[in-house]
């Protein structure tokens, strides 16, 4: 099967009218474990579900333990990164309006620190700031207040801390976020499906990436939905159920399918459409997610993810290969009596900048080049010589400097100019982005996104209402390691 193309996947992705996860070949010690077969045969496991934490009474808790921890993977033990033992993490339900506290403990060898994806919180002190340091053997303590009228939907949670998160994320450190509907959403079941990707050393590691690995951006061998392989879900004919799926892969885009049951997409990252869309397959670029019903239809049918070619840099042949077959991911299987139809969803009405008077206009530009030293980042992280420069404006990240200054209250639009040979998914922290434009391909209806895509030799347009908070934030290429080696820069808005 060949692989999808950018431009394919930025046509779907674009307009929410695609279902993804694009994998490999397999845990380094069987690589056919779940690559290739479209079959409908299994022997997986029930898929299980993370840990669940309700909010009571508009406050939610929580302890997380963040350390080295054996998991179970396909009969196969890993010592993973995780938090409070599991892969993933907990999910963390609340609604708006809502306190969340959470008390990080540290018991890696690295400093960490919490990002809270896609949530519209403000970046300052013990909240959604990317700018703390924790060290190993400490406890920090966060406070997220989240905004009474902050929309429902699908996020999640990771590390962030500067030159780590690649790193920690493909150990195995992340978790789901759900924000509630203040009107529910009628369905039989609901199911989190976080999509991860890891590979082991052989000796129940994690795999150290290789400077190939880390320009390119890291894929791991093996394709995990929920932290199983090759999982089994169960339903009857006519069950509706909502399927928030998160792509917490540090680099890999999703190409997912389930063909043989009605897909209706209610909405992506950050937003809702107006009313859901029925699709056949959905694009996910790292960091991105997909809140969809899934209307059964009797039969035995594969949840799989096929090749998405994301592009290469001249001379990065050798590392961490790319699939270039289908991933099996689950197996879902559809019988007994039918269920009773369910009523439609509510429709919304979600906001359109279009309409609205743009403050200012600005230009970033996203660039891989030849090797350079000093600065921050690589290219930038004073990691040394030799390795390729990933810059925003000419740039790599530095922690002491603004690189956008924004009113607080402006509405702008930012033009993401992507002047490499890769595609790159462009992530804004705490301010959510409306698509107007996916490489020259114009988005009619109202899509808001935090991670939006940036085609290789492209560019896409975003509007963005910087309203409710103010502080000092980031942006950057949601390709971890990108963003780990200097493709991020600073927005300070006041």
């Amino acid at each position: 099967m060949e692989p999808m193309s950018r431009r394919s996947a930025l046509l779907f992705g674009g307009v929410g009218a695609a279902f993804v996860v694009a994998g490999s070949a397999g845990l380094v010690w069987d690589g056919t474990r779940n690559a290739g077969s479209t079959a409908p045969a299994s022997t997986g496991m029930e898929l299980s579900q993370p840990k669940l934490l309700h909010s009571v009474n508009g406050r939610l808790e929580v302890q997380l333990l963040a350390s080295q921890s054996p998991v179970n993977i396909g009969g196969t033990t890993v010592n993973a990164l995780t938090y409070n033992g599991s892969l993933p993490g907990p999910t963390l339900r609340v609604r708006p309006g809502d306190t969340v506290a959470v008390s990080l403990a540290n018991r890696l060898n690295d400093p960490t620190n919490l990002h809270t994806h896609g949530l519209h919180v403000s970046p300052q002190g013990s909240s959604d700031n990317v700018f703390r340091r924790i060290d190993s053997g400490t406890t920090a303590e966060y406070r997220y207040e989240i905004p009474k009228d902050h929309p429902p939907g699908i996020f999640w949670y990771h590390p962030h801390h500067h030159g780590m998160a690649a790193k920690q994320v493909f150990g195995g450190l992340y978790g789901a976020i759900i924000v509630d509907d203040i009107t529910p959403i009628p369905a039989t079941a609901e199911r989190v499906l976080i999509i991860s990707d890891l590979s082991s050393d052989g000796f129940g590691n994690i795999a150290v990436a290789s400077q190939i690995d880390r320009m390119r951006g890291r894929e791991g061998s093996t394709v995990l939905v929920n932290g199983q392989l090759d999982a089994t879900m169960t339903a009857h004919p006519g069950d509706r159920e909502r399927w928030r799926i998160v792509n917490a892969c540090t680099s890999r885009y999703l190409d997912l399918r389930l063909d043989g049951q009605s897909l209706q997409l209610l909405g992506n990252d950050s937003g809702r459409f107006g009313m859901p869309r029925q699709v056949k397959a959905l694009t996910l670029a790292p960091g991105n997610r997909a809140d969809i019903l899934v209307t059964m239809v009797a039969g035995t049918r594969v949840l799989q993810a096929l090749p998405v070619d994301r592009g290469a840099f001249a001379g990065m042949m050798g590392g961490t290969s790319q699939a270039s077959a289908a991933i099996r991911l689950a197996t879902l299987r559809v019988s007994g009596a039918a269920a009773s139809p369910l009523p439609s969803p509510p429709i919304s009405t979600p906001r359109d900048l279009r309409s609205e008077a743009i403050t200012r206009r600005r230009t970033l530009t996203l660039a891989m080049g030849g090797a350079g030293m000093g600065g921050s980042g690589m290219g930038g992280s004073g990691t040394g010589g030799g390795m390729m420069r990933f810059t925003i404006d000419g740039n790599g990240f530095d922690a002491a400097r603004i690189d956008q200054f924004v009113a607080a209250g402006a509405i702008e639009e930012w033009t993401i100019v992507n002047t490499s040979p890769m595609d790159h998914p462009f992530h804004l922290h705490v301010w959510p982005m409306q698509v107007i434009e996916i490489g020259g391909h114009s988005v009619e209806t109202p899509t808001w996104q935090d991670v939006v895509n940036v085609p290789a030799h492209s560019r896409s347009r975003v509007r963005i209402a910087f309203t409710d908070f103010t502080g000092t934030a980031v942006y950057h290429c949601h390709i971890l390691d990108h963003e780990d080696n200097g493709m991020m820069g600073v927005v300070s808005v006041q």
